[in-house]
């Protein structure tokens, strides 16, 4: 199934329709931008798959309810501040490093710098920072969509909004699936394989994306 997704789900795709609809309009349109932050989280299989990673062995809500809100935080500044100062980064590089994020969750979950180097990262700020390269890809691709500057404020806090409603959607169905996976026995058989199919779907998305640069 990951080998099937095609690029442009992995790259922070704007289907065509909601791209000239946002070129289109101008002003507040805060319904239409919520829908659209919503449905790019819940459809960013980027996101999703380090998210997953994050709360893979996270247990208590309490903990999972702290990374999420880092990432959450990391993710909201930078897509704020980068569409509001005109500042992108390459979209092929940056979903490069959003891959990277993922590859590194995958490899801390199977325990392979403590095996390698004998420390464990702080999870804490690695969660942060990845969620500030994660912010990047979304402001990258709102740069994309030339919206109007007429209403721009309002309209990014309501696509931020959405973004974290998205976030909420999809975390609240893996959390519904892992909670019945980590009742059964094959949790702990299978969960290294898990963070190797993780690991192999991060490396996918760094290769196409960095073999779309380099023709770039």
């Amino acid at each position: 199934m990951i080998l099937t997704i095609s690029g442009e789900a992995f790259a922070h795709a704007v289907a065509e329709g909601d791209k000239g609809y946002i070129q289109e309009i101008t002003g507040v349109n805060l319904i239409a931008f919520l829908y659209l932050g919503a449905k790019h989280m819940v459809t960013g299989y980027d996101h999703i798959l380090f998210l997953l990673g994050v709360i893979f062995f996270l247990y208590k809500m309490k903990h999972i309810g702290i990374y999420v809100s880092l990432f959450a935080i990391g993710h909201s500044t930078t897509m704020l501040a980068g569409v509001y100062f005109n500042f992108g980064i390459n979209s092929y590089l940056i979903d490069a490093i959003i891959g990277l994020s993922i590859v590194y969750k995958a490899l801390d979950n199977m325990g392979a710098y403590q095996r390698w180097f004998g420390v464990q990262p702080d999870t804490k700020a690695a969660t942060l920072i990845f969620g500030f390269f994660h912010g990047f890809g979304l402001s990258s691709k709102i740069l994309d969509y030339e919206i109007s500057p007429d209403g721009l404020l309002p309209n990014l806090l309501a696509f931020n909004v959405g973004v974290e409603a998205g976030q909420l959607l999809a975390l609240g169905a893996i959390l519904i699936v892992m909670g019945f996976w980590r009742r059964t026995p094959s949790f702990f058989k299978h969960a290294f394989t898990a963070n190797v199919v993780i690991l192999a779907a991060g490396f996918l998305l760094i290769g196409y994306q960095l073999t779309g640069y380099a023709v770039t």
